[in-house]
């Protein structure tokens, strides 16, 4: 069982620090599951984010001292060379005129903060799900740019950032696709990730980032679990990678559809999972439709809406099949 909360609180204050506490525990756990030492230090943690995400310093720095200013606890909320971790997903662009993207989370719904946030952080509306609390796996900000990850399929680790802070970062700092497209070219992440944009004017991107080589920016409208080519390939097997991103291809080029209709392919398979056994199962669908600031949550015979000019703190509650944590492949 997992519920869905849905949080609004406009800067960081007395809601997102009782998430923290709530959640806090679990997550010192995961952060410290390799040992202290192979983490980075604070200063590292602290002189990384200054240096590849100015911007978001200063909110880093008020969530830090919002939670205590202790050590771990700033070091885990820098997102720096974090434990690794995958997840599956889908995600495309709707072919029609209107911005639409569409993405399945396939996750350990274990491992998962169920929590949608609307915040006008540094003056800029964001709405979201999280990851850490201070990530976002995906998301929209009030200036029409979408943003959403899935896992790139690949073993590497290296220096850099979880990728949900780098899509919080995106939608902080970003109005528009191109500049969206510039910060993911430049910001180290520390494992594979395709990351797929769309903007109010519905130019997109797909962005396939990597610890050890340079970003790539694609005009594609989908991702899945690999990039350019498969590359772990019983990660590509478990996950069906490449049969969701040729059906998805092929939905967006034979078969032209309505809105709904395409939404409704994702709760279907070999999109939707039941795999949750496995850790990938899918946990929700999600709609966001940047130009009107609304955003959808989907499930078979449910919907959640929210937007930045109608948002209610309510929740959801879901029953999943019982899952297990992530296993090394």
């Amino acid at each position: 069982m997992l519920t869905f909360r849905a949080i609004s609180e406009d800067q960081p204050g007395p809601k997102w620090a009782a998430l923290f506490r709530d959640y806090w525990p679990a997550y010192a756990r995961w952060w410290s599951r390799e040992g202290l030492s192979n983490r980075p230090t604070y200063h590292e943690c602290h002189r990384a984010l200054a240096h590849h995400m100015p911007e978001l310093s200063p909110l880093y720095e008020a969530l830090c001292d919002l939670v205590g200013g202790g050590d771990l606890e700033s070091r885990f909320l820098s997102f720096y060379c974090p434990p690794a971790y995958l997840s599956g997903c889908s995600q495309a662009i709707w072919p029609g005129k209107e911005p639409l993207l569409v993405r399945n989370y396939d996750y350990d719904p274990s491992a998962f903060d169920g929590i949608v946030l609307k915040t006008d952080w540094q003056g800029r509306g964001v709405i979201g799900t999280t990851d850490g609390l201070f990530g976002l796996v995906d998301g929209m900000n009030d200036a029409g740019l979408a943003v959403s990850l899935t896992f790139g399929g690949r073993r590497e680790t290296g220096q850099g950032f979880g990728v949900p802070l780098i899509l919080r970062y995106i939608l902080q700092t970003c109005t528009t696709t191109a500049e969206a497209g510039a910060a993911l070219s430049r910001i180290p992440c520390h494992m594979s990730y395709n990351v797929t944009v769309v903007d109010a004017r519905r130019h997109f991107l797909t962005a396939y980032l990597a610890p050890d080589r340079p970003a790539v920016l694609t005009k594609t409208p989908v991702a899945t679990n690999h990039q350019e080519r498969v590359e772990w390939s019983s990660h590509a097997r478990l996950t069906a990678t490449v049969e969701r991103e040729r059906y998805l291809l092929q939905r967006l080029t034979l078969h032209p559809e309505t809105q709904e209709k395409f939404i409704r392919t994702f709760l279907r398979p070999p999109l939707y999972s039941t795999a949750f056994a496995a850790g990938f199962g899918t946990i929700f669908t999600a709609a966001y439709r940047p130009r009107q600031g609304i955003a959808e949550w989907h499930w078979p015979g449910q919907v959640w809406t929210k937007g930045f000019d109608a948002f209610t703190e309510d929740s959801v509650t879901l029953t999943f099949p019982g899952s297990v944590p992530l296993s090394a492949f």
